[in-house]
């Protein structure tokens, strides 16, 4: 696999303790070719979200060193958040970067599943790209009801794990693994203190509803910034670009006399993403991404670039 390169981005269920959240993210910082790009936790959701790119077994082998960290540290029974999730090491998508393609990512997940219940003891539910069963892929369908329903309906057979015994960890609950397209998480924070709203709006725009194709979102409050948020995922922002969908929410949020407080970007997000949102607002016509310095010296210097 070398000279591969993917992107990983594990969410954990800890968003709270500082000192908990620094051992966790520790080993993606001690694998050589395993890059620990950026992770940030936030109280409200009660979440730590990682985003490393490399090679793609140094990158399996500090997961597993994070994850048995977050296993001694995180007891799903006692955990509270804003937002969904049924474990403690509760996601890990693969994507592809470079010289691999999603099928490939597509057996990564698949035996790094194997070897992730072995060493841990946690059962795995296979997502996205990765489901070995249409309902499946669907993230939503995976979490419904969210740990504490999984727990208890966990050994019915339409809920029983890919990987492992159909019981939840006794403290670290279960774990959805898959392969994706890279995902933009993207947030919106409304002007008012009544989440109702930011419920109604997620529900106008997230696919499940009847909203974008490749929109997730759920409404959420911040209570320690006395706003709301529309929290999502876009899991295509090519076919569902960025600007798009925050113009609809400003038109649903003006439907309710509220104002957009402010967005934010949660994690890494690709260039070409944001490069659609100033072609869009800049009105640039004719715009060419090589136009940016950046990207045409990196054309030209294509592999010399270390």
């Amino acid at each position: 696999m070398a000279g591969m390169l993917i992107e990983c981005v594990p969410n954990f269920s800890e968003g709270c303790r500082k000192d908990v959240i620094e051992k966790i993210v520790e080993p993606f910082r001690t694998y050589e070719k395993c890059y620990l790009l950026d992770y940030r936790a936030d109280p409200d959701h009660n979440r730590l979200v990682v985003s490393l790119v490399g090679e793609p077994a140094p990158i399996q082998d500090a997961l597993i060193e994070s994850s048995k960290i977050a296993i001694a540290n995180i007891d799903m029974k006692s955990h509270t958040g804003g937002h969904p999730r049924i474990g403690a090491i509760d996601v890990i998508p693969f994507s592809p970067i470079k010289n691999i393609t999603i099928n490939e990512c597509i057996n990564i997940a698949h035996q790094f599943g194997d070897r992730f219940n072995k060493e841990t003891g946690i059962p795995v539910f296979f997502y996205e790209d990765a489901a070995r069963t249409p309902e499946r892929k669907r993230l939503e369908i995976v979490r419904k009801g969210q740990y504490e329903t999984l727990k208890s309906e966990i050994q019915k057979t339409e809920r029983k794990p890919d990987i492992g015994e159909a019981s939840m960890h006794h403290t670290a609950g279960a774990t959805a693994i898959g392969a994706r397209k890279l995902l933009v998480a993207y947030n919106v924070n409304l002007k008012t203190s009544d989440v109702e709203i930011a419920k109604k709006i997620a529900d106008t725009i997230r696919s499940s509803s009847g909203g974008f194709t490749h929109v997730k979102g759920i409404g959420l409050s911040l209570e320690d910034r006395g706003m709301v948020q529309v929290s999502m995922n876009i899991t295509d922002f090519e076919k569902n670009p960025i600007y798009r969908v925050q113009e609809l929410i400003k038109i649903e949020a003006k439907r309710w006399g509220v104002e957009v407080g402010e967005a934010e970007v949660y994690g890494m997000i690709p260039q070409a993403a944001l490069m659609a949102c100033a072609e869009y607002y800049l009105q640039i016509a004719g715009f060419n991404n090589n136009q940016v310095i950046e990207n045409c010296l990196l054309d030209i210097m294509g592999d010399d670039v270390k």
